[in-house]
């Protein structure tokens, strides 16, 4: 009898790639996030499969425990949504570590290139056959200052685009990679020197807020903030206030720290009830989009692969390879 996996907060592209490359276990799909309210549903199932928006505190892991779940997947790289501490004993968390450092770099250069040249309002001003160049106003990427927080995978790849564009590199890592043309700084210097700065860097207790009030005002006016990692990296309500105080000029944004209520579902026939959320939106010279940074063919399938893989090797008694230690 094939063993039954529980996949929550699932999509029709999630589907898509798992039933495609499934091959011997019974995959039991659930629209709904997996919560305290929604974990009863794995009744049965041997693992769950989870997601970057899922609850999966404690209370959802001695659910799950009880229920007779022997394995957590996460099919995404960051777990900060998941009481590691309380897992231990009950059972192993895996993940998907490197699904395409690509998708995500490419779309932080895509909101950079956006805010700058605003090619997203032109876009709608020609449909309607305005042609007007007032309020386009962009500056050449060549030559300023980027600063990059985090030069894990992602990181690193965004930086080999940034030079593609001329652009000087510093960066920021508690943990330098072992690349010598990476100039690192320390987080005071990077705010000071950067014309643009862009996050990708996990969510610790280290990182939370790593940009905050006093790390706005250090930064050059005018500054570019790019946040494609995690929400809880940027305090939104400071970011607001700098925006509103021109000192930021601008934010492209695919993470939002309170999304899980938002993000990935359609909210255009609801009141948004998030002040700072709604309030972002309204700024001209904010883009957000709704966490799509890893959203491309070649990364689900990967996630698909990498997902199922770490199954095959728990079920077959196998060492784990992507299995979770600690919090990143």
């Amino acid at each position: 009898m094939k063993k039954k996996i529980a996949f929550f907060d699932t999509k029709p592209y999630d589907m898509e790639w798992f039933d495609r490359l499934n091959t011997q276990y019974q995959l039991i799909y659930h629209e709904a996030k997996l919560n305290p309210h929604t974990a009863r549903l794995a009744k049965g199932c041997a693992a769950v499969c989870g997601f970057v928006n899922d609850d999966i505190g404690k209370e959802t892991i001695d659910i799950l425990a009880e229920e007779g779940v022997k394995l957590l997947a996460m099919r995404s790289a960051g777990y900060s949504n998941v009481d590691v501490k309380a897992a231990a004993g009950k059972f192993p968390v895996v993940r998907v570590p490197a699904y395409s450092p690509y998708a995500v770099a490419e779309h932080a250069m895509a909101l950079l290139l956006s805010l700058n040249r605003k090619t997203h309002k032109a876009y709608v001003r020609t449909r309607e056959f305005n042609f007007s160049l007032t309020g386009l106003m962009g500056i050449d990427l060549y030559g300023k200052t980027v600063g990059v927080i985090g030069t894990g995978k992602i990181g690193r790849v965004f930086i080999d685009i940034c030079r593609g564009f001329g652009m000087e590199i510093v960066a920021y890592d508690p943990y330098p990679a072992d690349d010598e043309r990476i100039q690192y700084v320390g987080l005071s210097e990077l705010f000071q020197k950067s014309d643009v700065i862009s996050l990708h860097a996990p969510l610790t207790e280290q990182t939370r807020h790593i940009l905050d009030k006093q790390a706005f005002e250090s930064m050059k006016n005018s500054v570019f903030i790019i946040n494609t990692s995690r929400g809880g990296l940027i305090d939104s309500e400071a970011l607001l206030n700098a925006l509103n105080e021109e000192k930021i000029g601008g934010a492209g944004l695919d993470v939002y720290e309170e999304e899980e209520d938002f993000f990935f579902e359609d909210r255009s026939g609801t009141i948004i009830r998030d002040d700072i959320l709604s309030l972002l939106l309204s700024r001209p010279n904010v883009i957000i989009t709704s966490h799509q940074a890893f959203f491309t063919e070649e990364a689900l399938k990967n996630i698909a692969e990498v997902t199922l893989q770490n199954m095959d090797e728990f079920f077959a008694g196998k060492a784990l390879n992507n299995v979770v230690t600690e919090r990143i």
